[in-house]
């Protein structure tokens, strides 16, 4: 009989064998764990994404309760003490890359050429309460920040760090690798004026809100020839530059507008872009919010709240496994061509995780005794009743 893979089967699928182990070997990471490899451990914490795990006990039950499935998936038994030791020692720089693998491909399989490239950045907090006393405290949570570059047109998250909660932004928004040609939007916490300057002369525009200290002088107000938006009114359209000492730093023309809101507030935005309308660019920053809703999709339908140990490497590593979860589930919805929606998919995945179905087929019943064929009888052959 046929071979069929079970559906956690087909998610895994994506990530490239030899490309993880080589991962691994760069970082020397099964070192200390040689009986529970770095591909065990991975595909552990996958699976208790996918299954909603909460502790190591329930996830040890679990996964060695489908011991006939572990072959196929190149893994092994668990034991929670293993794991536990694992999530302590394992370098996170594994599963960092292992998301940049599956990152590539996801962006690559949905990025069309020629079409401007849009970049949201922006940070959410993991509130770890008080379990974890080393955390550190930003004045409102303590605990840790994941900072994400966000492409909303392929639905492609990058993880750029995941750092403690004390952590400016803008300190780690430098990090980033700047595309030519592409539009970065951020909100006024990653202000910096040098890499604002590494941004324009990239060729790349950059749109975002100015403190409330920064100080600009006007040097020319612009026509606004359609100041209606979508949800929102553009009241000012002018070009700008920093004033005394500050305008070293950012030598530049730069374009200051005022967006009124429905709710009636009013917002100043800031960018370099000197072409595109008004309107355009007040566009740009509401879509920002996009990214508000990856973060809130994620926190509500993966494993980010409960984690399965209590200090930093541990955290870090199940963070870096929920987004690579995320990214095969979309992954494998594109090119299964799954039909339903994506949060339908992620529920119905959670129920099968280990039948052996089509995940294009995942939403209908399985056919009614598939060993055995129907009776195909024409409907015109005539019937004889014998009493």
């Amino acid at each position: 009989m046929r071979f069929a893979p079970s559906i956690f089967g087909q998610l895994l699928e994506p990530i490239d064998r030899r490309q993880f182990q080589a991962i691994v070997d760069r970082h020397d990471g099964d070192a200390y764990d040689k009986s529970f490899r770095s591909w065990d451990h991975l595909v552990a914490l996958i699976y208790a994404q996918f299954c909603g795990s909460s502790s190591l006990r329930g996830l040890e039950a679990g996964w060695n309760a489908n011991s006939q499935h572990h072959y196929h998936l190149g893994s092994g038994p668990l034991m929670r003490s293993t794991l536990s030791d694992a999530n302590r020692r394992r370098p996170v720089a594994i599963f960092a890359e292992a998301f940049g693998l599956v990152a590539n491909l996801l962006d690559r399989q949905m990025r069309r050429e020629g079409e401007a490239m849009l970049r949201l950045i922006d940070s959410t907090p993991i509130p770890l309460g008080k379990l974890c006393d080393w955390a550190k405290s930003n004045g409102r949570i303590r605990g840790m920040k994941v900072h994400v570059v966000y492409d909303p047109k392929t639905d492609c998250p990058r993880v750029l760090d995941i750092t403690d909660a004390n952590v400016n932004d803008a300190q780690v928004g430098r990090q980033i690798t700047i595309e030519a040609g592409a539009t970065y939007v951020f909100d006024k916490g990653y202000c910096h004026y040098g890499w604002w300057t590494a941004i324009a002369e990239a060729g790349s525009i950059f749109v975002t809100r100015p403190k409330s200290n920064m100080r600009l002088a006007l040097l020319r107000d612009r026509p606004i020839a359609e100041p209606q938006g979508d949800g929102f009114l553009v009241v000012e359209d002018s070009e700008v530059s920093l004033v005394s000492k500050a305008a070293c730093k950012l030598p530049m023309r730069l374009r200051r507008l005022r967006v009124q809101r429905e709710t009636g507030d009013t917002i100043t935005l800031l960018t370099n872009d000197l072409e595109r309308s008004a309107v355009e660019i007040g566009r740009l920053y509401k879509g920002r919010w996009h990214i508000e809703l990856l973060f809130r999709w994620i926190k509500q339908h993966l494993k980010i709240r409960k984690f399965l140990g209590n200090n930093g490497n541990a955290i870090r590593l199940q963070l870096f496994a929920a987004m690579i979860a995320f990214a095969l589930l979309r992954i494998v919805a594109r090119t299964r061509r799954v039909t339903i929606p994506i949060l339908r998919f992620t529920e119905l995945v959670a129920q099968y995780l280990f039948g052996r179905r089509k995940l294009h087929t995942i939403d209908k019943p399985p056919p009614v005794n598939p060993s055995r064929p129907r009776d195909r009888a024409s409907p015109n052959q005539m019937a004889f009743i014998y009493e």
